[in-house]
């Protein structure tokens, strides 16, 4: 009897044993690799096909096919976390594996939702040059996307700044590599968490990055949208594709998104060069290629180089991407290819293994759904608004600051002038959910907050930020008469996704003024649109101390406000706390200490204009001319920026001194220590930009003169100094050889230490044998 109940209790066993097998890839403590191939062998190519599609979450239930991804609405926090909770239950009940969907969102800066906290655009970020700022706002935008159920990003960018007439200017970081991967790589560890971490896990209160876009999207022909990139494969592994290889292989970035542009004829989302060779096998990038909105689509119906929906599916699934964005139009196609024999189950078996690892790594298939009752404490907090201004106040840059105008003395004015068509307007930048003034601080508003009772604030509009209408000009006049000193305030607005107002309910209120600057909306001429320079021009005849606020989205060309007016703010789009931030610069409670992530243009003939050029880009003659004397490279004109990249005025001055070196000679398997000491030599706290930089080097190939390298943002009390110390390698010396391979050729080259990369105070001769 004892043996027969043996032999009967070992086929129960083995069924349960059976049974706990086949939830395997429901088995939270089941290594990552084994939950995927389990999955994925229970799934019909047809669901296979669905993993590789999106729709949003609203839609989700009209589908018995379990989606890969959802998008997240445009409107307030609270129906997006209740279109969650339905959406992801559906995935999980009520499709046949239960598989939950990736809840994708916007964060450019701010999750894009009425009732989160809008922070400074990406271009502003940019000229903090603070990458634990970075850090703290990556952070802080997933700790409040995910409250409403955001498992994904679709962000940072880590598009290089190339021309001013592009409108995605503003969601860029930088103009330089370096700059560029440090501070997107910074916002991807904010927004993830530690990537020794997220090799196997992401917590619960973290969002997956998508780094975009892949790759030299922002250099397109006459600075317009979507146009072709024109660029060598030197120039493109040199100058681009860095800061994207940074967040993938330091950072850990689960998904790249690939650009709409082409280059040589290859759009992106077709690019096996792009995906697969360079992501794939030379970077070993272990995340997944989710496709631009559209971008599959537009291999057929834009650039051209497929016939129909399913040619475009060849071309995409063959290239790598392994996600269709945002609705099902080339991917629907992969069932019938993959019957007739035109595509591998393999193929789609890859693209869907890589989603599947994220969603497992992601803690999909065990995250709580999204709880409505933590909303109002985990959103929109005090200490992140705080953060948001602090971000602001750093980035914001005193290009001019003639006779020491700023800080105004607020004891020593009655009245004080606001003046322009931004003055009483927040601007956010594209990607923002409004431009609601109740949901930000003015400029006139920060201003008052700032004056109380200590001070006449008088305001007059002016003229708007388009058209030629100058009837406002005679009050602006007038109130600038009537003041002791004149604040005006000029720039764009941009395009804002449906404009759902500060309460998501698109409010009466919500501007009307037609779009200038953002995705889509490039210009010919970088001059100040519109009547706003005349504007400015008759304050100035005033004869009243003015100082010039721009609030805008790419920089404009201001040759004659640099000649005319005496002081100039820099303030980009400065987030929900842009007015507080700029008052307090203004009238002195901050010390400004943002600087130039990019070279602001003389004017529209000189884009493209960077610094980090060859030496053949400014011309051989190098006879600069003027209208008055005529000369050569350029005949009225000399090349140089009209603010170079790294600079920015504090209101107080700094010292350096003590460039030392750990050697002067070195070779592949040393490092060199750079130093340098900083005095605060002024009478306030400050903030400064040290930077290095290495350059003057002969190659095999033509080179940058310059190349910012390292650089570190530092506090100074007054006469306090600080030794800055960097340690540099043979790898920083690396280019792009005649072969196209990555090696360091001995030689000697030069350590800067500067202001501005037109600005070096120290420097010494180094050498790599």
């Amino acid at each position: 009897m004892v043996s027969k109940k043996i032999f009967a209790i070992i086929p129960i066993a083995l069924i349960l044993s059976a049974g706990v097998q086949a939830q395997l890839y429901k088995n939270p403590k089941a290594p990552v690799h084994a939950r995927v191939a389990d999955l994925l062998k229970r799934m019909t190519l047809e669901e296979k096909v669905g993993q590789m599609s999106m729709s949003s979450l609203s839609e989700a239930s009209k589908s018995k096919i379990a989606y890969g991804v959802l998008e997240s609405p445009f409107t307030n926090v609270y129906d997006i976390a209740q279109q969650s909770i339905a959406a992801k239950k559906y995935s999980r009940e009520h499709t046949r594996l239960g598989i939950p969907p990736i809840q994708i969102g916007e964060c450019l800066h701010g999750q894009l939702s009425a009732g989160a906290t809008t922070f400074p655009q990406a271009i502003a970020q940019g000229s903090t040059w603070n990458p634990v700022l970075i850090e703290q706002m990556g952070a802080t935008i997933a700790y409040e996307a995910s409250t409403s159920g955001v498992d994904e990003a679709l962000s940072p960018l880590f598009d290089l700044i190339r021309d001013a007439r592009y409108g995605r200017v503003e969601e860029c970081f930088a103009e330089d590599p370096y700059l560029v991967g440090q501070l997107g790589s910074a916002f991807v560890r904010g927004m993830q968490g530690d990537p020794a971490k997220t090799k196997t896990s992401f917590a619960f209160d973290k969002v997956m990055c998508t780094g975009k876009h892949f790759a030299a999207y922002s250099k397109p022909i006459a600075g317009i949208n979507l146009a072709p990139s024109e660029l060598g494969e030197r120039e493109l592994r040199s100058m681009f594709l860095p800061p994207f290889k940074a967040a993938v292989q330091e950072a850990n970035m689960a998904a790249i998104m690939p650009s709409y542009n082409e280059i040589d004829g290859i759009p992106a989302h077709s690019n096996e060069f792009l995906l697969k060779q360079i992501l794939r096998k030379e970077w070993d990038f272990k995340g997944y290629v989710f496709s631009d909105y559209g971008g599959l689509s537009q291999l057929y119906n834009f650039h051209k180089v497929a016939k129909t929906a399913s040619d475009a599916a060849l071309l995409g699934i063959k290239a790598g991407v392994d996600l269709e964005a945002s609705r099902p139009d080339v991917y629907s196609h992969l069932v019938e290819l993959v019957k007739a024999g035109k595509v591998k189950e393999a193929q789609i078996d890859t693209a869907v293994a890589r989603i599947l690892t994220m969603k497992f790594k992601a803690g999909l298939f065990e995250k709580p759904l999204p709880d409505t009752a933590r909303i109002k404490s985990r959103l929109h907090t005090g200490e992140h608004i705080k953060l948001s201004q602090q971000i602001a106040e750093e980035s914001i840059i005193l290009l001019k600051n003639e006779k020491s105008l700023l800080p105004l003395n607020i004891s020593k004015l009655k009245s004080i002038a606001v003046i322009g068509p931004n003055a009483n307007k927040v601007q956010y930048g594209d990607y923002s959910f409004t431009r609601d003034n109740l949901s930000g601080v003015t400029v006139l508003e920060g201003i008052k907050q700032f004056a109380g009772n200590n001070l006449k604030v008088n305001y007059a509009k002016g003229c708007e930020l388009s058209g030629l209408d100058k009837s406002g000009f005679d009050e602006a006049v007038k109130t600038a008469n009537e003041s002791d000193a004149v604040v005006v305030v000029l720039g764009t607005t941009s395009v804002v996704w449906s404009g759902v107002g500060w309460n998501g309910q698109a409010p009466g209120n919500e501007p009307k003024d037609p779009f200038t600057c953002g995705e889509g909306y490039d210009v010919t001429d970088i001059n100040p649109q519109g009547v706003q320079r005349e504007l400015l021009q008759a304050v100035y005849k005033t004869g009243k101390p003015v100082i010039l606020v721009l609030v805008h989205g790419r920089p404009w060309s201001i040759s004659w406000e640099k000649e005319s007016i005496p002081a100039i703010l820099e303030a980009w789009y400065p987030g929900e706390k842009g007015g507080t931030a700029i008052a307090n610069i203004l009238f002195g409670k901050v010390n400004p200490s943002g600087r130039l992530n990019m070279s602001v243009p003389q004017s529209t003939g000189h884009i493209p204009i960077f610094y980090n050029y060859v030496n053949s880009s400014k011309g051989i003659n190098r006879q600069h001319g003027t209208v008055e004397k005529p000369g050569q490279d350029y005949v009225y004109s000399s090349t140089d920026p009209l603010f170079a990249f790294g600079y920015g005025l504090s209101y107080t001055t700094f010292q350096y001194d003590n460039l030392k070196v750990s050697k002067p000679v070195f070779s592949k398997n040393e490092q060199v220590t750079v130093s340098v000491d900083v005095k605060n030599t002024g009478a306030v706290v400050g903030k400064e930009v040290v930077q290095l930089y290495l350059g003057n080097k002969i190659n095999s190939v033509s080179t940058p003169e310059m190349s910012l390298t390292r650089f570190s943002k530092i506090a100074l009390a007054p006469g306090e100094v600080k030794t800055v110390s960097f340690t540099i390698s043979y790898k920083d010396l690396a280019i792009w050889n005649r072969q196209m391979n990555l090696v360091t050729e001995p030689g000697t080259f030069d350590v800067m230490i500067a202001k501005a990369a037109d600005n070096v105070v120290l420097k010494k001769q180094l050498e790599y044998r």
